[in-house]
């Protein structure tokens, strides 16, 4: 049985409740994600993504002026390194979620997506 563990990004792009959408926009492109783990003071307490930064542009939000904590998903669903791809792949379809962070011990420990788990599926392995 895969775990989300071997399948996971472990270079989470984390960024502050206190940054602005712009700023947290700009970091996402420079990294070329499309989800941005939020911590404070080291802790997981929510996720933005690409979704939530279209839900700000289309309220007419200023980039500049609106701040993550306003926009975010906080306390998102989260799993462990342990998780089965399998688990991880329901839970995202149930809850139409293209990310889903990995935690350990309230820490982000990494990032999986829907592309990673559909390339899982597709590679035809069932380990």
């Amino acid at each position: 049985m895969k775990r989300i563990g071997d399948l996971m990004t472990r270079d989470v792009l984390a960024v502050a409740p206190e940054d602005t959408l712009g700023e947290a926009a700009q970091k996402m492109v420079e990294r070329g994600v499309g989800s941005a783990v939020v911590m404070d003071f080291g802790r997981l307490i929510g996720i933005l993504t690409e979704r939530d930064l279209m839900r700000a542009t289309a309220g007419r939000t200023h980039s500049s002026e609106a701040r993550v904590r306003e926009w975010m998903t906080a306390d998102p669903v989260t799993v462990s390194e342990d998780t089965s791809a399998a688990d991880a792949a329901q839970t995202m379809l149930e809850h139409g979620f293209r990310h889903l962070p990995v935690v350990a011990d309230g820490r982000a420990v990494g990032i999986v997506s829907i592309r990673d788990v559909a390339e899982w599926g597709m590679s035809g392995v069932e380990d």
